[in-house]
């Protein structure tokens, strides 16, 4: 290794959208959101509604890239392509494989699109799952789905073995149904959000809390320590610089309790490695030497600069070894320019 002295395992993204790598710039809507509701109408459910295949390989591929730039290795994904379902998954995951991050997928079934909408959201994750993919099924969130299309994705999950990512009460429009949804939750869950959830709430599963992605759609503060349940960090689709959320969560966590220490949100992160645990193999150099929560809690500009997996060095000097980073942000962006076309 080069220069780098502070040592860790690769970090871990509990919840990403790794399609939201391609929104940075799009055009703004005809009428500017006011509420949580109107920021899936008239944003993110424009975005994913206008999402092609080749569009998806790009985002996932810059997404996966900017991961490990940042020193994350792992990212659990939950994806959304209402026009592009059949085999996004795949390409999701092998876009991820040629950078070299590891991924965990899900597609995210609604009936926002009508029954057929969710039959198609079911299958996908069935058919990536069945064919050797790793992943969970996955459920946008309670309110967008009708009882039916839940029980199916549960009895999905349970016959395949594998947990459910979901986003629960993440804004007031989903607090009933998601606290419904979470009362149902088993221990290989993945419950994202929980901002409404309500206090005393008995819950299986690990919580994934995204601190940055709340303040931005301002839903309000998720108080992740009420929980008795595991929780881990993601970022919601807003890139995967897994240090930087962990710093805003513990400032976060200190706007609330000025008594609480680093500790507490460096354990969200460490949790991760509960969920992926193999990214605690993995080797990442730093370009500092003390990575501990005191220290990183209020250093910035930590930076990864060689990481090693399954012995393959797939990052040196910061830069990725499989890919040239130029020619993904290029097409990335030809392809961002085809999105923003169709949104406009």
């Amino acid at each position: 290794m080069s220069e780098f002295s502070g040592v860790t395992p690769g970090l871990v993204c509990s919840h990403h959208h790794l399609y939201s790598a391609l929104a940075r710039g799009m055009p703004a809507p005809a009428e500017t959101p006011e509420r949580f509701l109107q920021i899936l109408e008239r944003v993110w459910w424009r975005l994913d509604a206008a999402l092609d295949l080749e569009m998806i390989e790009w985002s996932a591929k810059l997404g996966a890239v900017e991961a490990l730039m940042s020193g994350c290795t792992a990212i659990i994904d939950h994806h959304e392509s209402p026009n592009a379902i059949d085999g996004s998954l795949s390409v999701i995951a092998d876009a991820c494989s040629e950078v070299g991050v590891r991924v965990s997928c899900a597609y995210g079934v609604t009936d926002r699109h009508g029954p057929a909408g969710a039959t198609a959201g079911l299958a996908e994750n069935e058919r990536f799952l069945r064919d050797g993919g790793r992943g969970m099924v996955g459920l946008h969130a309670a309110f967008t789905c009708s009882e039916s299309t839940i029980e199916e994705a549960i009895g999905l999950a349970e016959d395949l073995e594998v947990g459910i990512h979901v986003h629960v009460a993440e804004g007031v429009v989903d607090s009933g149904a998601g606290a419904a949804l979470a009362r149902k939750a088993q221990s290989n869950w993945l419950l994202v959000h929980g901002v409404y959830l309500p206090d005393g709430i008995d819950l299986e599963g690990t919580l994934v809390h995204n601190p940055r992605s709340n303040m931005n759609n301002a839903v309000g503060y998720a108080e992740p320590t009420r929980f008795k349940i595991p929780v881990a960090l993601g970022t919601d689709g807003i890139g995967a610089d897994m240090l930087d959320e962990f710093r805003l969560a513990f400032v976060k966590l200190r706007e609330l309790d000025v008594t609480a220490g680093p500790e507490t949100p460096w354990k969200w992160l460490e949790a991760g490695w509960d969920l992926m645990p193999e990214a605690r193999d993995d080797v990442v150099s730093w370009n500092y030497p003390t990575m501990e929560p005191w220290h990183l809690a209020y250093t910035t500009g930590v930076r990864a600069g060689d990481i090693v997996i399954d012995g393959e060095p797939v990052l040196r000097d910061g830069l990725p070894t499989r890919v040239d980073v130029d020619e993904v942000r290029a097409k990335a962006l030809e392809q961002a320019k085809r999105l923003f076309a169709k949104l406009d």
